[in-house]
């Protein structure tokens, strides 16, 4: 099987909204499912939220750090991984 690629990492968390910053190197679409990992991380997220500048988008561009809402905790410096069906 191949080994996921890595598509951007988690830069900043906000706790108290359940909020990750998250920088992609590639664009990426909400709805897709990506893998987050790193010491204590490993889960599944779908993408239902994204905002960039407090606005929702649909797509977050290449390089863009955008705000995604998670279902669990993550810290800065996970990695974000694409999900391999």
């Amino acid at each position: 099987m191949a080994e996921p690629k890595k598509i951007g990492e988690i830069t900043h968390y906000f706790s108290n909204l359940g909020v990750a910053i998250m920088k992609f190197n590639r664009p990426v679409k909400k709805g897709e499912q990506v893998h987050i990992k790193g010491a204590t991380t490993d889960f599944i997220q779908t993408i239902s939220s994204m905002q960039y500048d407090h606005k929702d988008i649909e797509i977050a561009k290449k390089g863009q750090e955008v705000g995604v809402k998670v279902d669990e905790k993550v810290r800065e410096d996970d990695e974000i991984f694409e999900v391999v069906e």
